[in-house]
């Protein structure tokens, strides 16, 4: 079972040989340098046209599963390589090479210890963008699975093949990109849940080119034995779903064989999934939820899984986009109220920033936000950095030593990842902004425009060092405390009550240090006062979304009933006189 994946022979005709030599002339030294020679190629039976992408390589000790999924940023990441390719060409070489080739955790090819290795090779393709603002680029297009370029659709991949890298000597590899991810299968529907896509105009302008947006909406129990009822609307924001979740209209499966969450550390965790999803639809159809739509939403895009529901320069209008032609599609389709006052928005990590960002720059087309660990709303804590008085971005200098900046830690503080190499893996899975990870999406939704029509750094991706003209670019347009800050007078009297944020005093990403500064600026605010919530979880990580009462692994089940009493509280206190407030109670 180790080595299913294992091949030392030509497949199919196809190139896939491997080799190893020693270099008699090389000196040993105590410090043994490799040279692996590497050539990747595709195959003309996957496409009879020249590709481009970013050409990937993965090494791992073990092959207990594929390289490919062994990249991460932990101490035990495997090794990964990236260099960008233009025009590869059907059955011709791609010499791999480690002047454009960029690294992670080891930089240099040059630099791999000598030993067994199992290599893989991965293309992840590339189309071509000429956007209306001028600017032609090439980017990842998502195709429908969100920005995952391990199972992306149409990218290209090798067999698994075991190398020996040795000291001092030459070692040969060469790559057949013979396998295609397939594609995926359309949504799964039922009597309650829909899936919708529409074509966007804002964003089809924008790209020069078709762009889509999709939904899945979860209707209401009684929804066609009550034709008469309009609805109020729940944005549920998160990254891409592939289907409704957390919504199960059967009972666990008692074969399930349990699993361990290393994360929360429980047994069966998978079983407690099934069980809590199970329990909201006997909720939701029962006699106490209350009839609502919910939605979750597909805006995929060219750099990430979403889009996080703003205008960009670099991204286009989605923020427009959602509010102003996918929402009000859905509520005409489905039966909603369609007024600011019937619309709610929540959501955890990059939904809780969504929810609180659309919230800040739609105040009057939304009636409430409820943010959980939200990504960073305050810049000055853009997780454990000053984007405005630190001077770079992964290490705190002294006269006499750097101390890295800590990336990601759990809830006892123990650190699991630093700034640096979350960022330096992120540049070997692409250039430009492109390597569809966290940081880079960050960049690519708050940044202008560079020359080359890709997004301006934040800061120098080796070495970071911040760039203060594109932090003050930032502050104006994205820092939310800021913008609160800048416009309370205009803006607080149509949040007055709206803003509600949680956020675990652990998490796992530092988001706490940004909710203390908007919680110090909102609990001094007059005319009006914000009157809203802000509550933290003792010793909490990422995902607590302000439930005291169960721990962190069930109540991140609970998004979609946790906020419900919530959201009746603020339509008893808000609605206009002569709203609808009861053809949908019944």
């Amino acid at each position: 079972m180790r080595t299913n994946f294992f091949r030392s022979l030509s497949l199919g005709g196809l190139l896939l040989s491997l080799w190893a030599c020693s270099d008699t002339s090389t000196t040993a030294t105590s410090s043994p340098q490799s040279n692996l020679q590497i050539e990747i190629r595709f195959p003309k039976e996957r496409s009879e046209v020249p590709l481009d992408g970013r050409l990937l390589l993965f090494l791992a000790d073990n092959d207990e599963v594929e390289p490919r999924y062994q990249s991460n940023t932990g101490a035990q990441a495997q090794l990964l390589f990236g260099m960008d390719v233009e025009d590869m060409k059907p059955g011709e070489a791609v010499v791999f090479k480690e002047a454009e080739a960029y690294g992670y955790p080891i930089k240099k090819l040059s630099e791999i210890p000598p030993g067994v290795y199992y290599a893989q090779a991965l293309l992840h393709r590339y189309e071509t963008f000429t956007r209306a603002d001028g600017h032609t680029v090439k980017l990842p297009m998502d195709r429908g699975e969100g920005q995952q370029w391990q199972t992306a659709p149409g990218n290209l991949f090798s067999d698994m093949v075991r190398v020996e890298v040795k000291a001092n000597g030459t070692s040969s590899l060469s790559l057949a990109l013979s396998k295609e991810n397939p594609a995926l299968a359309p949504p799964i529907e039922s009597d309650y849940i829909k899936y919708v896509k529409i074509k966007s105009e804002l964003l089809s302008k924008f790209w020069g080119r078709d762009m889509y947006l999709g939904a899945f909406v979860l209707l209401p129990e009684g929804f066609e034995e009550h034709p008469e009822a309009k609805y109020p609307l729940c944005v549920f924001h998160g990254h891409f779903p592939s289907q409704f979740g957390g919504f199960r209209e059967t009972p666990p499966d008692a074969d399930l064989e349990p699993d361990y969450s290393e994360r929360f550390q429980v047994a069966g965790y998978n079983k407690v999934v099934q069980e809590e999803s199970y329990n909201f639809y006997k909720w939701w159809t029962g006699p106490e939820a209350p009839r609502m739509l919910v939605i979750k939403i597909q805006h995929a895009n060219p750099y990430y899984d979403d889009s996080y529901a703003v205008n960009s320069a670099n991204l286009g209008p989605y923020g427009d986009a959602i509010t102003y032609e996918l929402i009000p599609y859905l509520e005409e389709k489905y039966r909603g109220i369609g007024e600011g006052w019937s619309r709610f928005l929540y959501g955890g990590s990059t939904g809780g920033w969504e929810a609180l960002a659309a919230q800040v720059f739609y105040p009057e087309e939304y009636n409430a936000c409820f943010a959980a660990c939200p990504d960073p709303i305050d810049f000055r804590a853009y997780t454990v950095v000053n984007l405005y008085e630190d001077k770079n971005a992964y290490y705190e200098e002294g006269s006499f030593q750097k101390i890295l900046r800590p990336g990601r830690r759990d809830y006892l503080g123990h650190i699991g990842a630093t700034l640096e190499g979350m960022n330096h893996r992120e540049l070997a899975l692409g250039s430009h902004s492109r390597s569809g990870d966290q940081w880079d999406i960050w960049e690519a939704v708050y940044s202008p425009v560079g020359p080359d029509g890709y997004p301006k750094r934040i800061w120098d991706k080796r070495t970071g060092v911040i760039d203060t003209t594109v932090a003050a670019y930032w502050r104006e347009n994205y820092d939310l405390s800021y913008i609160l800050r800048r416009d309370w007078p205009e803006l607080g009297p149509k949040l007055k009550g709206k803003l509600h944020i949680y956020c675990g005093d652990m998490d796992n990403y530092y988001l706490n240090n940004a909710v203390y500064l908007v919680q110090d600026y909102l609990e001094s605010t007059e005319a009006p006062y914000y009157e809203g919530e802000i509550t933290y979880g003792d010793r909490a990580e990422h995902c607590w979304n302000g439930d005291p009462n169960e721990p962190n692994h069930i109540s991140r089940l609970r998004y979609n009933s946790m906020y419900m009493d919530k959201i009746m509280l603020r339509i008893r206190e808000s609605a206009p006189a002569g709203a609808d407030t009861s053809s949908w109670r019944y």
